[in-house]
């Protein structure tokens, strides 16, 4: 499940851990990134949804915490999102796709007035996944120094989820934007860090958002033919939404072929 945005986010400067991913009222004004890539990349495949599998809840003890993204963490949320979703790119594109990533995260995406969209990081501060350093600015400045660095390799997993709307159908004759929807995207988690549960807690990090933004339910779209994420959302409440037939829903475009199911589930009130 993986719609082809990422997005801004916010300039913590200290750890923060909550139920939902950016914190409440912090987010950067951004300038929206085109990526210069084609539908179609020349080698490799792009998975429409990770490998998702049944995770048992061992929240309790794991030392895993789901918090805001930040600014140094923007390396390894693109190399998380890449390895998920692109696992058989080969060096350059590989690279040059993390790059794109990267880039992305560090200008965010500007969204309509009114709308909200943020990042989730789920954070193993015991994992060290050698992630590359990457600094940018000045570094004779002390004050700028580190301020882009990225971090140690601790980020487990990930998810977007905004109120933008851009994959829900639009409302009445005059095609309006719907609102009180949340929408979830790009869950993924690395492969070192699977069956620890990290795919629910963000999925419920996301519902709490949602929930503070006053939203009545969350909605997400899910490869079909991914099994194991389909029974993963349905376990947690998510149910298939009928799309009417001959229908123009709008829907993620990331590999030729793909099916989705809609899938949404009210937004739990406490």
């Amino acid at each position: 499940m993986m719609p082809p945005a990422l997005l801004g986010l916010p300039r913590s400067s200290s750890p923060s851990v909550s139920s939902s991913p950016l914190r409440h009222g912090r987010r950067s004004a951004v300038q929206r990134h085109r990526s210069p890539f084609p539908s179609k990349p020349a080698a490799g495949v792009c998975y429409a949804s990770q490998a998702v599998e049944l995770l048992p809840s061992l929240y309790p003890g794991t030392g895993i915490v789901v918090r805001d993204a930040r600014l140094e963490d923007c390396w390894e949320v693109a190399d998380t999102h890449c390895g998920s979703f692109f696992p058989g790119y080969k060096f350059p594109l590989d690279l040059v796709l993390r790059l794109d990533r990267y880039i992305a995260l560090l200008s965010g995406f500007a969204v309509p007035p009114g709308c909200t969209r943020t990042c989730l990081v789920a954070v193993n501060p015991a994992a060290v996944n050698g992630a590359i350093s990457i600094e940018c600015g000045d570094l004779t400045d002390a004050e700028f120094h580190g301020k882009y660095g990225v971090s140690k390799g601790s980020i487990a997993g990930i998810l977007t989820v905004d109120t933008v709307a851009d994959y829900l159908p639009r409302r009445g004759p005059l095609k309006q934007r719907r609102t009180g929807i949340a929408y979830i995207a790009n869950v993924a988690v690395r492969k070192e860090e699977r069956r620890k549960g990290i795919a629910k807690m963000l999925v419920a990090e996301a519902e709490a958002r949602a929930r503070s933004w006053g939203c009545r339910s969350v909605a997400l779209h899910c490869d079909v033919s991914n099994l194991a994420a389909l029974r993963l959302y349905k376990s947690q409440g998510y149910k298939s939404i009928r799309v009417p037939e001959d229908a123009k829903w709008p829907a993620p475009k990331i590999a030729e072929g793909v099916q989705y199911d809609f899938m949404m589930k009210l937004v739990p009130k406490n």
